[in-house]
C-alpha cells in the first residue's frame, strides 16, 4: 500500500477547510461585520456602494452587504442540518436493514432504489412548490433528496462489513442488531460517514440557493440565492453596472461555499472511501 500524506497537508482539503473557515468566521462574527438589519430598511432603494453601505441598498433599500454576511448563517445552517439529517436517514434506510437482513434488508434495498430512480431536481421543485415556503421545509427536503443515494454506499460497506469476525463474535454474545449498529457499524462506517456528509453538505448549499433563486425559498428569509431572485428581478440590473454589487457577491459566496465542501470531500476521498484503499 502506497504511503498516504497526513491528511492537513492535502492542499484540497487544506484549501476547502480554509474557505470554509472564512465562510464560518463570517457566519459567527456577522454582528460585528456589519451594524445593519439585513431585513429592515436603512437607506433609499437602490444606493451605490458608499462609506455607509458597503454594497449599496436593494430596492426597498435594505443593506446588501448585510443580506450578503448573515446569509452565510443561513448557508451553514443548511450545509450542517441537511448533511446531518441526509446521513442519519441514509443509517436508518441503508445499514440497519442490511444489518438485519432477510425482509427488512430487501424492502429497504426497493425503497432505496425506487428514490433514487426519482429525478431529483423536478422532485426536489415540485415538493417545494406544494411544501410551506420556510428554511426548515426546505432542509427535510434536501435531506430526503440525500437519503438514498447515500444509503446506497452505506448499505454495500455494511454488507462486507457484517461478515467480519468480530461482528460475529457481538452476535454469538447475544449482541442486538441496535447495539452492533452503535457500537460496530457506526465507528466501522464513521470514515464513509464523514465523507458522505462533507459531499452532501455542499450540494445542500447549492439546492437551497437554486429553490431560493426560483423563488421557492422563504421570501422572509436572509440568503444568497434570495439576493439573487430579487436583484436579477430588477429590469434595471442589465443595463447598469448594479449586478457588479449585488449579483457577483452573492454569485462568489456561493460558488466559495461549494467549492469549499467539495474539495474537502474529494480531499478525504483516497483515504476515506474503502474503494481507493483497496486499489492502492
Amino acid at each position: 500500500m502506497a504511503r498516504r500524506l497526513p491528511l492537513p497537508r492535502s492542499p484540497l482539503v487544506v484549501a476547502g477547510l480554509a474557505l470554509l473557515g472564512l465562510l464560518l468566521v463570517v457566519a459567527l462574527f456577522a454582528p460585528l461585520l456589519t451594524s445593519h438589519d439585513p431585513r429592515a430598511i436603512s437607506g433609499d432603494a437602490l444606493e451605490r456602494p458608499s462609506g455607509r453601505h458597503w454594497l449599496g441598498t436593494d430596492v426597498p433599500g435594505r443593506d446588501i452587504f448585510a443580506q450578503l454576511v448573515y446569509g452565510s448563517r443561513t448557508s451553514l445552517a443548511v450545509a450542517a442540518l441537511g448533511g446531518s439529517l441526509a446521513m442519519t436517514a441514509a443509517v436508518l434506510v441503508g445499514v440497519l436493514p442490511a444489518l438485519l437482513g432477510g425482509v427488512a434488508d430487501t424492502l429497504s434495498n426497493r425503497l432505496v432504489l425506487f428514490l433514487l430512480a426519482l429525478p431529483g431536481l423536478p422532485l426536489l421543485v415540485l415538493i417545494g412548490s406544494l411544501a410551506s415556503r420556510s428554511l426548515l421545509t426546505t432542509i427535510l427536503v434536501i435531506a430526503f433528496l440525500g437519503t438514498a443515494p447515500n444509503a446506497r454506499i452505506l448499505r454495500g460497506q455494511t454488507l462486507s462489513l457484517r461478515r467480519r469476525g468480530y461482528i460475529g463474535a457481538a452476535r454469538g454474545f447475544g449482541g442486538g442488531a441496535t447495539y452492533i449498529l452503535r457500537r460496530h457499524l457506526v465507528p466501522g462506517l464513521g470514515p464513509i460517514l464523514a465523507v458522505g456528509f462533507v459531499n452532501w453538505a455542499g450540494v445542500a448549499i447549492g439546492l437551497e440557493a437554486g429553490l431560493a433563486f426560483l423563488g421557492l425559498g422563504d421570501p422572509s428569509g436572509v440568503s444568497w440565492g434570495l439576493m439573487l431572485n430579487r436583484a436579477l428581478g430588477q429590469q434595471s440590473i442589465y443595463f447598469s453596472a448594479l449586478w457588479t454589487w449585488w449579483v457577483l457577491p452573492a454569485g462568489f459566496a456561493i460558488a466559495a461555499a461549494v467549492v469549499g465542501f467539495t474539495f474537502v470531500g474529494v480531499g478525504l476521498e483516497p483515504s476515506f472511501n474503502p474503494r481507493w484503499l483497496r486499489s492502492s
